[in-house]
């Protein structure tokens, strides 16, 4: 494959995307946001994806804590709030991290732990569980078997 066409992102894109994250975790954490759709709450900057050209960053998001019955619906109004505040979010960013083009944020739900907590309940079903515990017939349970 080809420099530049593979779909792994790049070392720069990694790096621009860890810095625009933790300056977003610090400016969220100080409270500079006002947006009473985000008062009270904690939230995660779990990720930054930049965009190859690093125009646009992609800005994954979880309540503190993870996502309940009580917020799960509330995901849509957090994203959408941080989506308002984006434009002052990237000024605060560019204040902070030093690029010759701050990407323009995107806010999305983070779903990676809610996979994982499906996955592993999924795991855990009496059938599935079931296979997951076979044996290995050649195995006695001793020592491992030294040919003598």
């Amino acid at each position: 494959m080809s420099k530049g066409r593979s779909h792994e992102p790049s070392q720069r894109q990694l790096r621009v995307g860890e810095e625009i994250r933790h300056a977003l975790s610090k400016i969220i954490e100080r409270g500079e946001i006002h947006d009473p759709d985000l008062a009270d709450l904690s939230i995660t900057v779990t990720e930054v994806r930049a965009s190859p050209d690093m125009r646009n960053a992609t800005v994954y998001v979880m309540p503190l804590g993870g996502v309940n019955d009580d917020n799960e619906g509330g995901m849509k109004t957090i994203t959408k709030a941080l989506g308002r505040a984006a434009p002052f979010l990237r000024h605060r960013v560019s204040q902070s991290v030093h690029l010759r083009y701050v990407p323009r944020l995107m806010f999305m739900a983070d779903t990676t732990f809610d996979e994982g907590g499906r996955i592993d309940a999924l795991l855990r079903t009496p059938d599935v569980a079931r296979d997951t515990d076979v044996e290995d017939p050649d195995d006695d349970g001793g020592e491992p078997d030294n040919g003598a």
